[in-house]
């Protein structure tokens, strides 16, 4: 698979504290690449590697098919947690300055910036001070910012901070957009709900370590305990569960009346098949709900963090 970014025995110390412990992780091109992990693990040494604000004491980086070098900068937008404006600037005098630092022309800039303000509906506050947006204004400006050159690769920490549930819908949206346009991206979190909605690949890192990586349906996958939820419409309710829970491996089981449906939540043990199971249930009640469970992005984090802990 054609990647973007190739990062080979990452190791980054800071005095007699390891950052990152020999992380390799691999982002495919024209992905969302979700960069997880708890509070100090390590994501943000690694972000900054490859914005080269600072160095690996070992390990290789490989941008684009080439050698990490210092001109990349220019193809890499970095939105961090921490943002960072000229507070005193007026907006749009800033925003077509940093435009220029990363390679665009002044008339082309003005293009740019005209058509995302327009479109982030900012655009009447051209020509007021950065300290006059509120953080959600000012949140607005710094996407813009990152995104204007157009770069290979997006790098998002945070993106949705300080945002309110609408405008981090419209932020969401734009992300998915840039995918849809070809930009590969990097995106960190805490919010496990974003990572379920926008990632395709994840790597999760704990304790400088690299613990978890891969496409996140296949991770999904592998985290699977062949467990069942279960609705069954039956009059010997009570009778049933006794038979299931001799048969099979019942963890939960409800009902608020005896017109309503039998909840069930069932373990398939080794050798044990969701037909063999279905088969039976059918031959004693009516199935109303038949699903297996499927781990979420947080069960996934949370387990794998406990794991390693």
């Amino acid at each position: 698979m054609d990647q973007i970014l190739v990062a080979e025995n990452i190791v980054k110390n800071y005095g007699s504290f390891k950052a990152l412990n020999d992380v390799s992780i691999q982002v495919p091109r024209g992905s969302i690449f979700g960069l997880l992990g708890p509070n100090g693990a390590g994501k943000t040494t690694f972000i900054r590697i490859i914005n080269q604000i600072t160095m690996p004491d070992e390990g290789t980086i490989q941008f684009d098919g080439k050698a990490l070098a210092p001109n990349d900068v220019h193809y890499i937008g970095y939105l961090p947690e921490e943002r960072g404006l000229y507070k005193r600037m007026k907006i749009g005098e800033q925003a077509l300055y940093l435009a220029q630092l990363k390679g665009l022309s002044k008339n082309d800039a003005r293009k740019k910036l005209k058509y995302w303000f327009d479109k982030f509906e900012i655009g009447p506050w051209w020509n007021k001070k950065v300290e006059e947006l509120s953080k959600g204004m000012a949140q607005k400006l710094q996407f813009i910012i990152t995104v204007l050159h157009e770069p290979k690769l997006l790098i998002f920490d945070e993106p949705f901070s300080g945002f309110d549930p609408i405008n981090a819908n419209m932020i969401k949206d734009e992300i998915i957009n840039l995918k849809d346009q070809g930009a590969s991206i990097i995106f960190s979190t805490h919010r496990m709900e974003s990572v379920e909605e926008l990632c395709d690949y994840i790597a999760l890192i704990h304790k400088s370590n690299k613990v978890l990586d891969g496409r996140l349906l296949d991770i999904k996958k592998q985290f699977k305990t062949n467990t069942f939820e279960v609705g069954l419409l039956t009059e010997k309710k009570d009778l049933l569960l006794q038979e299931l829970k001799e048969k099979f491996t019942v963890n939960e089981a409800s009902f608020k009346s005896l017109d309503d449906d039998l909840k069930l939540n069932i373990k398939l043990e080794k050798g044990e098949i969701s037909s063999d199971l279905i088969k039976y249930l059918n031959s004693r009640a009516l199935i109303t709900h038949f699903s297996e469970i499927i781990p979420s992005a947080s069960d996934i984090f949370i387990q794998t963090v406990h794991q390693n802990s």
